[in-house]
């Protein structure tokens, strides 16, 4: 458990619950609640015990509501201890955590750290998992110094998997590494069979369920053997172990209260983990909206808020948020006459006080050239009316859809950084280091180790092998190391590699000049495999220094594979920190974020709903909303831009062609008075044509045979 509170934050809270019994619950609110309007307080307020829904509409300070809701429980009398909030990022979590902090110093008038001690159980889904895995990890059979995988390394390990079954080798096309992944992943978190996943979301591969059964079956027991587990472990092993009523029981009595923010991006196995824990539903708060779900293709279902209503009532209590303080009544009123056609929502007309008489704007263009050309001219002219590149965002469908805007941004030298593209973890040289880290800390983590002996010259697959091998049956991996006889090319290095295992296998090896210990080891070679070193190892001092903010080696490991950073920046260059730069976003990456000024681009059919999302009603309704997300990002100005042609390239022997696009079906007639509507680049001037000169005629002919006489 948790160590206990501090003394005088005890102390404090008995003091303020003593000197003010009626304060929480008085008509006047206390000086903490006085700025929340009469939803947001009806939402903190809410009795503790029965089950609570609170929508919460776009900018309707969803955030600022759910930590007044904790620092009102803790005020009121809940054991802070007790306390379980699980967020979607590590960075919600903290962020959380501050702000409850404040509240409470706010309301105990003193700096105590209540917030803190208030939210020791705060977290992603995945971390909370992953920490109540190793506190019942005896209980549960695996080991303590059990290492979480990335998608990479998960990957890789199937991949393998895949090999040794010789499921590789088929004549017909058998689903790649990534792709076996992916659909073990939907399975797993969405709790449906194998054959239902493939055949509506991977139907290409039905004729490989049995083949992919076997897959999946040698995946987990090859986990199992190297003391690893994946992400979607730290889910499916915790809603597992809730199975067991004794052991549900236990956990769920750890926690009073269970706050749960965005909980319309929740898929079934956390549904499921949430009912375990609260079964009829006492102490259970969540937050969510549902016109914002748009991540089905994580395995997220809209049904797990839209049900919770039914799922406990007749107890269950809703509160809906539809004050919005981010847009413009304007920009509302047109995104709430989209997400109005919805085939099925809570019902929620976003209102603000920020009134505007500048409508958003429908541009129609001629095709994605045009497109690029006005989004960059408009906001250049928005950035010399006053408006900052920061505080404007480009948002699109699919990542590719930006291309042409980035071409035209780095012709006119605009800097700017997309999200929504390579994962800094996933470069190369970052994953030999964190591969390092993770092989000392587990060295039965197979592909861990696999990577980690390949960066020593004359160290092969079968020699990598090998070791591994001997180390699976080893009581002493170090032992078994130390043993081991390497090439004789490799003896140099595997001198410094012993060297490196002695100090970080040791038992109170510290933490982070460990890490600082890998990055110096792993140096020689950056400098041996790549070209580019130099520019590389400004990732690596970036990673150490993120390194020294964690308090031991597995928190690191744990917490920046659940929650990596995810920005990547374009050609034009990486921007720096004092330098204006425009934010170009696909809208899943954009959720939680807003700016003065708003442009979506390829607001058609084919890109909007996108060609591959309209199979089925729910698809396309997830798509709705992908569009709804994108417009409530505009705080003062939205342009949703329509090209009329693309130009698309075929396969040989077919040529090249232009399409032509209408606008998106979630745009009909009826919601565009909601709009300005205008085309770009605008017709002439009418009047009369100027009159032509007469040209003399020119003969190139005779020129161009008088050229050789």
């Amino acid at each position: 458990m948790p160590p206990d509170l501090a003394p005088d934050v005890d102390i404090a809270l008995a003091d303020v619950r003593a000197s003010e019994p009626a304060g929480v619950h008085a008509d006047a609110p206390p000086a903490y609640l006085s700025r929340l309007n009469p939803e947001q307080r009806a939402a903190v307020e809410h009795p503790g015990d029965a089950p609570l829904l609170i929508i919460a509409g776009a900018g309707s300070g969803k955030t600022n509501t759910l930590a007044h809701r904790v620092a009102h429980l803790v005020l009121a009398g809940a054991d802070p201890r007790r306390i379980l909030l699980l967020t979607f990022s590590r960075r919600a979590a903290a962020e959380m955590g501050r702000r409850v902090e404040r509240i409470l110093d706010q309301a105990l008038g003193t700096q105590t750290g209540a917030g803190r001690a208030a939210l020791q159980w705060s977290g992603t889904f995945h971390a909370i998992g992953a920490r109540l895995l190793r506190e019942y990890a005896e209980t549960l059979g695996l080991a303590p110094t059990f290492t979480i995988s990335d998608r990479g390394d998960a990957a890789d390990l199937m991949h393998v998997v895949r090999h040794d079954l010789g499921l590789s080798e088929q004549t017909s096309r058998f689903p790649r590494k990534e792709t076996c992944l992916a659909i073990y992943s939907r399975v797993v978190n969405t709790q449906l069979p194998l054959e239902v996943v493939l055949k509506t979301q991977f139907p290409r591969y039905a004729m490989w369920a049995d083949a992919l059964k076997g897959l999946f079956a040698g995946y987990v027991a090859a986990k199992q053997k190297q003391q690893v587990l994946d992400y979607d472990d730290l889910l499916l092993y915790w809603a597992q172990a809730l199975t067991e009523p004794a052991l549900a029981l236990d956990m769920g009595a750890r926690f009073d209260h269970v706050l749960v923010d965005e909980y319309q991006d929740t898929n079934a196995l956390q549904a499921s983990i949430l009912l375990a824990l609260k079964p009829d539903g006492r102490g259970l708060t969540v937050v969510g909206d549902d016109a914002q779900s748009i991540y089905a293709f994580r395995g997220a279902t809209v049904r797990n808020i839209l049900d919770f209503p039914t799922h406990f009532s007749p107890a269950a209590h809703q509160v809906t948020l539809s004050r919005n303080y981010r847009s413009t009544q304007p920009i509302l009123t047109a995104a709430n006459a989209v997400i109005g056609l919805a085939a099925e929502r809570f019902t929620k007309d976003l209102w603000s006080d920020r009134e505007s008489a500048e409508k958003p704007g429908v541009v129609v263009v001629n095709d994605e050239a045009d497109q690029a050309r006005f989004v960059v001219e408009q906001i250049l002219a928005r950035r010399e009316a006053g408006l900052s590149l920061m505080a404007q965002a480009v948002l699109f469908r699919a990542a590719d859809h930006s291309a042409q805007v980035e071409i035209e941004l780095a012709r006119r030298n605009i800097p700017f950084v997309k999200f929504g593209g390579l994962k800094f973890l996933e470069s190369t040289h970052v994953k030999d280091v964190m591969a390092v880290v993770r092989w000392l800390e587990n060295p039965r983590d197979r592909m861990a180790g696999f990577r980690t002996l390949q960066l020593l010259p004359g160290i092969g697959p079968k020699t990598a092998a090998r070791v591994l091998e001997g180390l699976e049956t080893a009581q002493e991996p170090l032992v078994a190391l130390e043993a081991f006889e390497p090439p004789p090319a490799a003896a140099p290095a595997w001198e410094d590699l012993i060297a490196l295992a002695r100090t970080l296998m040791a038992p109170a090896s510290p933490w982070p000049s460990e890490f600082e210990q890998v990055v110096a080891w792993y140096l020689p070679h950056l400098e041996r495999i790549h070209d580019d070193a130099p520019a590389r190892q400004a990732d690596l001092q970036q990673i150490e220094r993120i390194a020294a903010t964690y308090a031991s080696r597995e928190r690191f490991l744990t917490e920046l594979t659940l929650d990596p950073p995810s920005a990547s920046s374009d050609e034009s260059g990486v921007p720096s920190r004092d330098e204006d730069y425009l934010i170009l976003s696909t809208i899943h990456s954009a959720k939680g974020q807003e700016w003065k000024a708003v442009y979506v681009l390829n607001a058609v059919d084919g890109c909007m709903p996108s060609d591959l999302a309209t199979g089925t009603t729910e698809e396309i309704e997830e798509e709705r909303r992908l569009l709804y997300v994108a417009m409530t990002r505009a705080k003062d100005h939205l342009d949703i831009v329509v090209p009329q042609r693309f130009y698309v390239h075929q396969q040989v022997g077919f040529g090249d062609r232009h399409v032509y696009a209408s606008r998106t079906r979630f745009l009909p007639n009826r919601v565009m008075p909601n709009f300005y509507s205008r085309s770009w680049p605008p017709p002439p001037m009418p009047g009369e044509a100027p009159a032509k000169t007469p040209l003399p005629q020119v003969d190139l002919a005779s020129r161009m045979r008088n050229m050789w006489k």
